[in-house]
């Protein structure tokens, strides 16, 4: 399993600065920027308890470029709670101290080291048995394991106090500690098997066999949907997905928008139209025991590459393909955008329906639209219309107008969540193909949709949720 990402928590320009620097010798980290103040941050936040209460429960290591006391406080409510304590340090904002707050059995003073060395100082360690014997016995080098870090404590105050220890078998990463080695001691240090068992006043360490070939990684392929485009609308497993990713694949202008990437990430662009190409290149990645995140826009599920994926994977008859790990991801669709923006026009029973002749014939399509309308469904058209299809739009509209009354609210939104984005509320009387575009979500509600006016300006639409006569 991967090791949570370190996570640098930033509260100021210069900490910014300071927390470059650091995942610049620790890539995997993740930097967390006070939206308000550290504008450039792979992810911005507003709240700093909540943030750093949220990626202490997910086990991620902490670094957070305050003043101690400040995450100190907003750690305290929480930390009664069982389960693992990951480490935690406070670094000066200027990169002049790092100090160890939590996480002695977990790695928060090699951390801290490694930190330290990054920025050019010393660590402020203040354990008082790994000062005073230079080795931290709760965090044995790769391929040895404590067995009983329980009596560790008992075991180090007894050191502290005068007694000796005497070692037996390999520890070769103790012979620079400053241990009070003797071979009468009381202590023992003992080098065992898996199925050894612990005595009293002893630690055991076994040895693990990462020395041996390692096994075959088992690859990873996430899809995931980025919602409309607007960073805040994607959901933080997605977020997290694309900073743990090796390879990022899909249509151009959305792995741009899901950017910026690390340099070691390797990303496989291609023409929006190559969805079963791509899906089976993922899987060829991932077969290989990479970690590969596939992206869409909105939600994958929705005309978007979670479909392609599945459907490569059914007609696929290679095992590798079928024993990674496939995860699918959601996002928040542009009709989801565009309804919360006006308001709640889905707020009863509704259907999603593309316009988009591709990969159905238009029949269908009319079809739909008809039983759609008759049903009396709010609806959500996607791919409205385009160069190659303009006759498509005015069809469907007379269609809906030999259901609908010419006063039906229509809400057309227009890039919801990015840059130009733009919401239009007419009634379906006043809807014509001009003033819709591709990248268009169109809005039809049903016979009890209604509209009214904002305080702030522009309008309300909501569909109620009870239907005939109200409650």
């Amino acid at each position: 399993m991967t090791a949570p990402a370190p996570i640098l928590i930033v509260l100021s320009a210069l900490g910014l600065e300071t927390a470059r620097k650091i995942k610049a010798g620790l890539p995997q980290a993740i930097i967390h920027g006070l939206a308000s103040r550290a504008a450039g941050a792979d992810e911005p936040f507003d709240d700093f308890g909540a943030t750093v209460r949220g990626k202490y429960r997910e086990g991620h290591p902490i670094v957070a470029l305050c003043a101690a006391g400040i995450t100190i406080r907003a750690l305290a409510p929480i930390l009664g709670e069982k389960g693992a304590e990951p480490p935690v340090l406070a670094v000066a904002d200027d990169g002049s101290a790092v100090v160890p707050l939590l996480g002695g059995t977990t790695g928060v003073n090699p951390l801290a080291r490694t930190i330290a060395s990054i920025l050019g100082i010393a660590p402020a360690i203040t354990t008082s048995g790994e000062l005073r014997f230079g080795t931290c016995l709760l965090n044995p080098p790769p391929g040895y394991v404590l067995k009983n870090p329980e009596d560790a404590k008992t075991f180090i105050a007894d050191m502290l106090a005068g007694k000796k220890v005497r070692i037996e078998g390999d520890a070769p990463w103790l012979a620079d500690a400053r241990l009070p080695v003797d071979d009468e001691g009381e202590l023992r240090i003992r080098i065992g098997s898996d199925d050894a068992a612990p005595g009293e006043a002893e630690l055991l360490f076994v040895t693990t066999p990462e020395a041996a070939p390692a096994s075959p990684r088992r690859g990873r392929l996430v899809v995931v949907g980025l919602g409309p485009g607007d960073r805040d609308y994607m959901i933080p497993a997605v977020q997290q997905e694309l900073q743990r990713a090796e390879d990022v694949l899909g249509y151009e202008t959305y792995v741009r928008m899901a950017g910026p990437f690390r340099p070691d990430q390797r990303l496989h662009m291609t023409d929006n139209r190559e969805e079963m190409q791509r899906a089976r290149h993922a899987f060829e990645l991932a077969a290989g025991g990479r970690s590969v995140v596939m992206i869409s826009s909105g939600d994958p599920g929705i005309f978007a590459m979670a479909a392609a994926v599945i459907e490569a994977l059914h007609e696929s008859a290679d095992p590798a393909w079928h024993e990674i790990e496939l995860v699918v991801l959601p996002g928040v669709s542009a009709a989801m955008a565009a309804a919360s923006r006006s308001g709640a026009p889905l707020g009863h029973d509704f259907c999603i329906l593309s316009l988009s002749d591709n990969l159905k014939p238009w029949e269908i399509i009319e079809k739909r639209i008809a039983l759609a309308a008759e049903a009396d469904l709010a609806m959500a058209f996607y791919n409205p219309i385009s160069k190659h299809r303009p006759w498509q739009l005015p069809r469907a509209i007379e269609i809906l107008r030999q259901h609908r009354s010419p006063a039906t609210p229509v809400v057309l939104g227009r890039d919801i969540g990015r840059p130009g984005e733009a919401l239009t509320t007419i009634a379906l009387g006043e809807l014509t193909p001009e003033q819709v575009d591709m990248r268009t979500v169109i809005i039809v509600g049903s016979s009890l949709t209604q509209r009214f006016p904002r305080a702030a300006g522009g309008e309300w639409v909501y569909t109620p949720r009870w239907y005939g006569a109200k409650p």
